[in-house]
Order: C-alpha cells, then structure tokens, then sequence
C-alpha cells in the first residue's frame, strides 16, 4: 500500500471523503435542471449552511472544549458585510466575502482575546453577552436598515454562471461545506491538532508541553467564527435580502444544539446534526398543525422533548451510531525512516543544571513552601520526599511554572526561571509528569505521546489545514514512536490511551516528557500503580537516562524505589526542608527517622 493510501485510510469518516467526489460529479449538472423537486433543494442549502456553522462548533466546543452560543452573529457579519458593499457601493460580492472575512476575524480577535479567558460557566454566558450585543447592533443600526434589513442583494456569478436561485446555489454551498470539514479533519491530525484536544483537560498539561493555550484558543475561535462567517456571505446571496432574524440568540443555541445532537466530537457528527434538526422541525411544522391545529407552537414542545429523549439515549450524539458503518478501521501506522528531530546539548558533568534558593510558596496566611534550597546537577538523580501535606508537590509546581513563587529564586541552566509561564519554562529543557494523570484517554497512545514533541517542530494552523505539514509530521510521529517504544510500551502504540491500566499510563506520561528532548525531568509519583516488575524496568530506564546525562527530580512515596535508585534525597516536613543527603546518610537521620519513617529500618 502507498504512502498516499495509507494517507486516505487515515483521513476518516467515508462522508466526509465523499463530499468532495459528490460534488465534482455534480458539476456538470450545476446550470442544468437537476430532477429534484424544489423543496428537496431548499432543505439541502440550509442544512448546507447550517453545516458549515455546525463544522466551527466541533472544533470549538466539541474539540476545544469552549461551549459558545453566539455563532450566529458571526454570521451576521459575513451577511452584512457583503449586503453593504454590494447594495450600498456596488462593490463584487467577492469583495464582500474578503470584508466579511476580515471583519470576523478582527471581530473574533477582539472578542476572544477577552471571552476565551473565562471559564466555567462564565465562558458561555460571555457568548451569550456578545452575541446578543452584536444582534442588536445589527437592528438598530440605520445604515443596516434597522430592523427591515437590506434587500436587493446581487446573485453569485461564478465563471459565467449566475447562481440565482436556491437550484444554482446548491453545489457552491456544498463545496464550502466539504472545504470545510476538510479542513478541521486536516488540522486535528497534526501537531495543532493534537494540542487543541488536550484544551479539554483545563490547558495546565497542555501549557506543560511547550503549549500556549491562550494563543491556541483565539486562533481556533477565530477559526469557527470565519466558517460561520462564510456561511452568512452564501445566506445573504442565496436569500438575496437580510435582516438581524436569523442572527440572534435562538439561532445560535441552535447551532450548537445541531452539533451536538450530531455528534459534538465527530466532523462528520456537523452534517448529520444540521440535516436531521432541519429536517425534524421541517416535518413537525408541517404535521402537527394538522392534527393540533394551528393556534399555537407545538412543534417547539414536542421538538424540545425528542430532542431531551435524543440526548438521553445518545448523549455522545447519533454520529457514532452512524460511524460503525462509514468509517474504516484505523489501521497501525508505520513511519519511513527520516532525518530525526533536532535536539539539545547535553549539560557537561557536574554541571549545576537546576538551583533552587529560598524559594517560598504562600496561599494567604499559609506558608506551603519555606524558603526551601537544594541543586540538581547533571545526571543526578534527586528524590524529593516527606509525609503528605510536606510541601512536594507544589515544591515541584514551582519548579515547573505552574505555580509562581512567593519569594526566592529558581535557575535552570544559569537562567532565572521563576516568574515564567510553564510553557516558556518547557521550552527550555525541562519536561514533567502529574501526580494525578493527564492524559487524553480518547486518543491514541501514539498521539498523546507526539503530544510531548510540540515545541519541536514549527507547522503551524494553516499549513496543517492545508495539509504542508506532513514532512515534519512524518518525523515528529516517528519520534514518538521511539519513545514508545523506549519506555516498552510498543504493543500499544495505536490502543487508546484511556485502555491502559493505571502503571502503563503513569510510563506513558514519562514517554510524553523524553519526547520533549528534556535537559531535566520531573517526575510526580512515577512509580504509583506499577507492579514490582515494572517498577525495576523503570527505575532501569532512569538509570540509563541519568547515564546518558539527563538529571531527573523525583517525588515519590515508595522508599524502596527512592533509596535504590537516587544519588541524593532532600526531605521535607510542614513545608520545610528538614535533611539532605544521600539514601545511606537518610537512613540514618534521626530527624527523618522520627519525622518521616517513625524509626522503621
């Protein structure tokens, strides 16, 4: 099988690699009548139009994990812009479509530099805010004409056809929706792609591999926004009129609704959701009058509760029902031999690669960390050990950015390193593990693991959309894979990380950390969850690296572990450091002894 096949098998659900063919197929009928009552062609426009908004959902919410409601406005600003220019300035709708482009996208900016900072249940409710700001600015604006809109909008010409009529429009709309999944589907399978999806876990392991989550987030908010932005740019030309209606609050929640019911994780899960909520309320406003009557809206009641029932019995939505019959099996992926990534100068011996010096940790009134010091020098192994509640683990989350320091100072390599974002402090060397595991269970252990390699090669959004990015994407898998295997774990490197029993997902983590090429590694509780057998084959495996001249920080509970494998220990107690020195010289410390290990040998 070819390279370029093996591409194909990856590319995903069957629907969305038949749209293109589709599409291509249907062109030479585009200026013909086609034998498809009107009706049908409306429908198929709208879920068309729908789909494209639906497609910048999934990457937002159902990928990235930011729920938004305002889409729907985006929207409204693709209409706009082009109604203005054509009806006001008698500018080409193609000059319209690059305004409306550019308006959303500086809008996008703006709006996200501030909404994408929030989260919880403030993230929604400021889309909510803004959608609904941007709505009535639309109506109330008279150069918009309020809220009688602006009619008179020219039809689409495109290579000497005119598209004006809903039976013309039909294959362009189809053709953006095709671009469009295409490429979402492009940019979740490469470096961006897998950064975004581990957006969902808060953004703290993201940031810890090299990850700048907040620039991340706007690039892909901007990115829904301008799908939905082309969508209202076709609305507006397919409708050849506009008014603020359809860029309100209850379409946006129906965007979102559409993506959902589809399937919220699943590209394909956009089209399906738009077609049957399109095609659902369609019907229901056709029937129910006649057995109801007419005097009141019970398509929306009866509408509200199938869609509850819907998302009881299939709350991942109805895409994976579907996928069982569209999608191939993913099969194993295997990677040509390539020039390898390029990595770091390792410290000389003995050389101070992190220092430590008084550093202090406060949460109000409570003293965490008290003015703690101690050095890793190169390819030395340090346990950081105490009783629970000593001061460990936020000890190591000031090492590695995620917590700043109260007072003191902390050097990695001659550079002052406190103060930094984790993610700056990633890039300089130092890769970690978690106390508690954070790890995407829904991907491939493959894929979590490339995950540890961001920072090592530079494709960026759009040359992943576009897919340019497949040379470096080549090399950062196969080095992924390499660590796999490093850490014998090369029987699952196509499993999902979520299969792996607890000890398999704790030597993942570390396999995710040396794909980052680390001068320093930081490990929190490696040893938790592994049997004895596993237990030796890692603790053999941070011999070697040490060997190699890696220098390894350590916490961890297992005293066996710890005293047979560091070359020096640092205790703590209450937030302090209490003992320093090696395994034998611990052992014997009465303050540890009596603090720490109650007197047991």
């Amino acid at each position: 099988m070819s390279a370029v096949q093996r591409e194909r098998l990856r590319a995903g659900p069957l629907v969305a690699c038949a749209i293109p063919w589709i599409v291509l197929l249907t062109l030479p009928l585009w200026p013909a009548p086609i034998a498809v009552p009107e009706y049908w062609i409306t429908l198929l426009d709208y879920i068309g139009l729908y789909s494209i908004v639906a497609v910048g959902l999934v990457l937002l919410t159902g990928i990235g994990g930011m729920t938004s409601f305002g889409q729907a406005a985006f929207v409204g600003l693709g209409a706009y812009s082009t109604a203005v220019l054509t009806t006001q300035y008698g500018l080409s709708p193609w000059i319209g479509l690059v305004a409306g482009i550019v308006v959303t996208t500086l809008a996008a900016a703006l709006i996200g530099a501030v909404t994408m900072r929030l989260s919880g249940h403030y993230l929604p409710l400021g889309t909510i805010a803004w959608g609904l700001s941007l709505f009535f600015l639309f109506g109330n604006l008279d150069w918009l004409g309020k809220y009688d809109g602006i009619n008179g909008i020219p039809a689409l010409g495109v290579l000497g056809w005119t598209l004006d009529s809903g039976r013309r429009m039909y294959v362009l709309i189809w053709i953006v929706v095709a671009v469009a999944m295409l490429s979402v589907r492009n940019l979740l399978d490469s470096r961006s792609g897998r950064a975004i999806r581990a957006l969902r876990g808060g953004g703290a392991m993201a940031e810890a591999m090299g990850v700048d989550t907040a620039r991340l987030k706007i690039a892909i908010f901007i990115h829904a926004a301008v799908l939905a932005s082309l969508s209202g740019f076709l609305y507006a030309h397919l409708q050849r009129a506009v008014n603020p209606t359809p860029f309100g609050l209850n379409y946006g929640i129906q965007y979102l609704f559409m993506a959902v019911v589809g399937g919220v994780s699943h590209v394909g899960g956009a089209v399906l959701g738009a077609a049957v909520l399109t095609v659902l309320q369609d019907w229901l406003q056709s029937v129910l009058p006649r057995w109801l009557g007419s005097n009141g809206n019970y398509e929306i009641i009866v509408f509200g509760v199938l869609m509850i029932a819907l998302l009881q019995f299939a709350r991942d939505g109805l895409w994976p029902m579907v996928a069982r019959f569209v999608e191939r099996p993913r099969r194993a992926r295997r990677f040509a031999a390539g020039a390898a990534l390029p990595t770091r100068a390792k410290p000389a011996d003995a050389e101070a690669v992190l220092v430590v010096d008084a550093i202090r940790k406060t949460f109000g009134g409570l003293v965490a960390v008290n003015d703690v010091s101690f050095r890793v020098a190169a390819g030395e192994i340090v346990g950081l050990i105490g009783p629970n509640g000593a001061g460990k683990s936020t000890t190591f989350n000031l090492v590695s950015g995620a917590l700043a320091a109260s007072g003191g100072a902390i050097h990695f390599r001659g550079e002052r390193i406190d103060g930094r974002p984790a993610r700056k402090i990633a890039a300089r060397g130092i890769g970690r593990t978690f106390q508690h595991v954070k790890i995407m269970p829904r991907m491939s252990v493959l894929d979590n693991v490339a995950l540890g390699a961001h920072r090592r090669a530079g494709a960026g959004i759009w040359r992943s959309m576009l897919r340019l990015d497949r040379h470096d994407e080549a090399r950062l898998l196969a080095e992924a894979a390499r660590q796999v295997e490093r850490v014998g774990l090369g029987a699952h490197l196509d499993d999902e990380a979520g299969s792996l029993a607890l000890g398999q997902q704790r030597v993942l983590e570390i396999a995710r950390a040396l794909c980052a090429d680390p001068v320093l590694l930081l490990l929190d509780e490696p040893a938790a969850g592994l049997r004895f057998q596993e237990k030796q084959a890692l603790a053999r495996l941070l011999r070697k690296l040490s060997d190699d001249g890696m220098s390894i920080l350590l916490v961890e509970h297992d005293m066996d572990f710890v005293m047979n494998l560091t070359d020096h220990l640092v205790v703590m107690e209450f937030g302090t450091r209490i003992a320093e020195g090696t395994p034998d010289e611990i052992r014997t410390n009465q303050t540890v002894l009596d603090a720490y290990l109650g007197g047991v040998e």
